[in-house]
């Protein structure tokens, strides 16, 4: 995602018109869903490389599917490259594992119809819901409105997305995590976090020109450092990819288990 914003008073861009702050992880649930967290919550990243701040932007959430119907504004903020900020949503009651210690406690959540909302922070669906950090309190239509910084759809049901489709669904204890920096496709970026880091490919080190895997693994892609797809699986399930026609360096693979999105680095040396 490269965008720069002209809107006076609503972003201002230090340095580099690169930088750029994204949602790096969401965590959804209540009660009824056994979350053990005691709070939602969404973390927002610097992938760029310069500092960035915003000022006047608003989190905006919709349900799976239809058109988005709350928000709440955050604070004046201004993160470092590769710096997160924790923005703490509502109480889960049942919860019993607390969040490390906010950047930002959302506070007062506002329909925008006019509505009266009772919330206190954003109550995050476990399953499929869509999240937009957005520039101004203008409801966002889509992935591709001109206020939108970043767009996330999640789980199955998520009626828009950026990208071929979804982000995963939240666990009862593990929040999904963007994997990717940033390649404009949610079903891409994100997995559940920790899933990744059990390995879903053999051995991370390529070094005879193939990737293995320890399963039949769906729509396999190859990301290069500039989060470009460089490859693709010929067929819909693999269990190997050749890459030998790549170059050597660092890359991340993509691909699904059991409607699962995963993502790994490997290095092809």
């Amino acid at each position: 995602m490269k965008r720069i914003f002209t809107i006076a008073g609503l972003i201002l861009i230090t340095t580099f018109s690169n930088a750029q702050i994204v949602i790096n992880e969401i965590y959804g649930g209540n009660e009824n869903s056994g979350a053990v967290l005691k709070n939602n919550y969404i973390v927002l990243k610097n992938i760029g490389t310069s500092q960035v701040t915003l000022s006047g932007a608003t989190i905006q959430y919709a349900p799976a599917v239809g058109a988005f119907t709350e928000y709440h504004v955050l604070p004046d903020i201004t993160l470092e490259p590769e710096q997160t900020y924790l923005i703490q949503e509502t109480a889960i009651n049942g919860g019993t594992v607390s969040l490390p210690t906010p950047d930002f406690v959302a506070g007062t959540v506002f329909n925008f119809d006019g509505t009266s909302n009772k919330s206190i922070g954003l109550r995050l669906s476990g399953a499929s819901g869509k999240i937009a950090l957005a520039t101004n309190r203008i409801p966002v239509a889509g992935p591709d409105s001109s206020n939108v910084i970043d767009f996330v759809g999640y789980g199955a049901n998520a009626d828009q997305f950026k990208g071929d489709g979804p982000a995963p669904s939240p666990t009862t204890t593990t929040a999904i995590k963007r994997a990717v920096s940033d390649s404009n496709d949610n079903k891409a970026d994100f997995s559940i976090e920790g899933t990744a880091k059990s390995g879903f490919v053999q051995n991370p080190f390529i070094k005879d020109g193939k990737i293995v895997f320890g399963t039949e693994i769906r729509d396999v892609k190859v990301y290069d450092s500039f989060r470009q797809v460089v490859k693709k699986a010929p067929v819909k399930i693999v269990s190997a990819l050749d890459i030998t026609d790549l170059p050597k360096g660092t890359y991340i693979v993509t691909g699904t288990i059991n409607n699962i999105p995963l993502s790994q680095k490997i290095i092809k040396d």
